[in-house]
């Protein structure tokens, strides 16, 4: 945590007073700086360069604006590859708010970049995609709305499909790969023998979608951005021998399958191994992991990682699942600064999330209540700005970055169990009903 607070000091310093403002969330996009765009071309293909990017169109012939981007999300590389495959279009894209102030509003909106926080229901946010639409722009957004954790996708909301229903355009998926694969969240260093693809298609013409219902644009949207990043690499046979290639992957695969410890498991080089049993895999040049033991009932990644989250529903079904846990504290009011909040309490049980702190400019403690039907999911971070793992909690106005203080808080568990006590909610208020 001393890192935490030094960023905080250092940051103090840098500015003569803080700023409180925040974010103007109406602000209306401009759309992307024309005279930008050859530069930013050039600056996504210099930055793709030797990684043997293939870029297939499909059903795009004659398509022009206002039109609608579905992305999958697997690294920052997604956002070198997409602005490529548009070409030779300028677009507008969905960013959240950490973007705005480590590259500052000004370059971030002449990229056009429309602001908005994680998780939130955000009125503005609907009312400038409007915007972008009506000036017959392209809107991109990444509806999964965090990087993939093992190469596997998340569930796109079904409020996805209800935005492109309600705007009538046509909507175009993307969907990448070997993005992850090349820079995976819990270890962003390059594996430079990472090779790119990616697949654009026009799914859905406007008169398409006036004659669907939502249900079946969802289904449209899930299908094309299936994917499994280490399937599609076993299934090339695309070598990665970097030496520190499973350096990292415990932050996702945090419980051990052997003695059901949960945060035993570390990693170093190509290994993965638990600090309480022993036990040990290999990951392979091809990302499957080895059992010293000889068993392979985990060698596909995202088996262990759909295991844990198994854990974790049966926890929260037993009653037994509770998170309580010093936190610091880290608030993002805008596109300026941080504010360090000091030490806070963070509970996360069946009653959702309670975060008991003294924000900036009070005298007194307060707490935020977000209860399960609020949030879909929880924004992660591994190793955010190198200052470890953390989540983040929005409201309109804010977005507060939580640091653990003590053991026994990981990023992964806290995300499956955000999913299933939402889902649970949202069934629960269905039958009431």
């Amino acid at each position: 945590m001393k890192d935490i607070k030094g960023l905080s000091e250092l940051t103090t310093r840098k500015r003569k007073s803080i700023d409180t403002t925040p974010f103007d969330r109406f602000s209306v996009p401009p759309r992307q700086n024309f005279f930008l765009m050859p530069l930013i071309w050039l600056f996504c293909y210099l930055n793709t360069i030797g990684t043997g990017l293939k870029i297939r169109k499909t059903n795009m012939k004659g398509l022009k604006p206002p039109f609608i981007v579905l992305g999958s999300h697997h690294a920052w590389m997604d956002f070198y590859v997409t602005p490529l495959a548009l070409f030779p279009y300028r677009a507008n894209y969905v960013s959240e708010l950490e973007g705005f102030e480590f590259f500052g509003e000004w370059l971030y909106r002449q990229i056009g970049c429309l602001g908005t926080r994680k998780f939130v229901n955000d009125i503005a946010l609907v009312k400038n995609i409007k915007k972008v639409l009506d000036r017959k722009g392209i809107l991109v957004i990444y509806p999964e709305a965090r990087y993939a954790n093992v190469g596997t996708n998340t569930d796109i909301p079904v409020s996805v499909s209800k935005m492109v229903k309600k705007f009538g355009v046509p909507v175009v998926g993307i969907n990448m790969h070997g993005n992850y694969l090349q820079s995976p969240i819990w270890n962003t260093k390059k594996r430079k023998e990472a090779v790119l693809e990616a697949e654009i298609v026009q799914l859905m013409t406007k008169e398409e979608i006036e004659k669907a219902d939502t249900d079946e644009i969802h289904e449209k949207i899930s299908e094309f951005l299936t994917y499994d990043e280490y399937k599609w690499q076993n299934d090339r046979k695309l070598k990665i021998n970097s030496d520190f290639r499973a350096e990292g992957l415990h932050k996702v695969l945090y419980r051990c399958p052997h003695c059901n410890s949960d945060f035993s498991m570390n990693s170093k080089g190509a290994e993965l191994f638990c600090e309480k049993c022993d036990a040990h895999y290999f990951m392979n040049e091809y990302g499957r992991l080895i059992n010293d033991n000889g068993e392979d009932e985990f060698s596909h990644i995202p088996d262990w990682y759909e295991w844990q989250r198994k854990c974790v529903h049966e926890e929260i079904d037993s009653g037994y699942y509770r998170l309580d846990t010093e936190v610091e504290v880290q608030a993002l009011p805008n596109a300026v600064n941080f504010i360090d909040c000091g030490t806070g309490h963070l509970v996360h049980d069946s009653n959702g999330f309670s975060l008991t702190f003294t924000d900036y400019g009070d005298n007194f403690e307060k707490t935020l209540r977000f209860p399960p039907l609020s949030m879909l999911s929880v924004h992660t971070e591994y190793d955010y700005r190198k200052k470890g793992q953390c989540i983040t909690l929005s409201t309109l106005d804010n977005t507060y970055f939580l640091f653990p203080e003590k053991i026994g808080f990981n990023a992964t568990k806290i995300q499956f169990a955000t999913e299933y006590l939402y889902k649970k909610a949202l069934k629960q208020s269905e039958k009431s009903t």
